[in-house]
């Protein structure tokens, strides 16, 4: 899993700064004045230690969206085939064989059947049970690295929001070093204010939408694993393999 997380932190890093050239070549070619080179200065005259955190809040936070869906894309499980193939051993009355299938079986879904059939010698209650605290790891387990995602989402607004409040600052000390309240002495304070917070609005709104995906791709994950658990014992019932 470290691996894979560093894999995809070092792709996205690279996919980023790719990104940001092309998009820039590609505007300054259609406007032939916004290329690379301007957003080279925007970035730094935002500010360079404050832009450079909000920008390793958006490679950070994709890494672990990647991360994140490719292990959940991987958890997915067609729930409806699995379980007939467990009915299928347990129509034989083949417990042995109905865990082999869940064990083959890739995904949370298919671990939490795996644990039910364990259990399956203890009565419907001890499945039932199995099925609950197991599913309550594999809840975890789903779940892992979305807290990462959410500080992301939060710091990089505030970052840009300080860098705002700071830009104002120097605007105001140049008006008392001024004594003059020329739009000229305030423009490169005010500047550093809405660059900062602009690129802080965008990393979020990027890793909001990223975050809600997979938010809803883990609850389609759970829908499947209860209904799975729930099937599973109806189908233990029919078979009679509760003795």
């Amino acid at each position: 899993m470290r691996k894979l997380f560093s894999l995809m932190l070092v792709l996205v890093a690279a996919f980023t700064v790719g990104a940001v050239d092309v998009f820039a070549q590609e505007a300054e070619a259609s406007s032939g004045g916004f290329g690379f080179q301007v957003m080279k200065e925007n970035f730094i005259d935002g500010g360079w230690v404050f832009m450079s955190f909000v920008l390793l809040c958006l490679i950070l936070g994709l890494a672990f969206c990647i991360e994140r869906i490719i292990t959940l894309n991987i958890a997915t499980t067609n729930t409806d085939k699995l379980l007939n193939r467990i009915e299928g051993r347990l129509a034989d009355g083949d417990v042995d064989g109905a865990m082999e299938v869940a064990k083959s079986t890739p995904g949370p879904t298919a671990s939490i059947l795996y644990e039910g059939l364990r259990n399956s010698g203890k009565g419907p209650e001890a499945v039932e049970k199995a099925i609950v605290q197991y599913g309550s790891v594999q809840m975890g387990l789903l779940e892992k690295g979305l807290v990462w995602i959410s500080l992301f989402i939060a710091i990089a607004p505030m970052l840009g929001f300080m860098g705002t409040v700071i830009g104002m600052i120097g605007a105001f000390n140049d008006i008392a070093e001024a004594g003059d309240l020329s739009p000229s002495v305030v423009a490169t304070g005010i500047k550093v204010a809405l660059l900062t917070t602009v690129f802080g609005l965008i990393v979020a709104i990027i890793l909001q939408i990223f975050y809600n995906y997979i938010v809803s791709k883990i609850d389609g994950i759970v829908n499947r694993m209860e209904d799975a658990s729930i099937g599973l014992v109806d189908v233990m019932e029919r078979n009679n393999i509760f003795k």
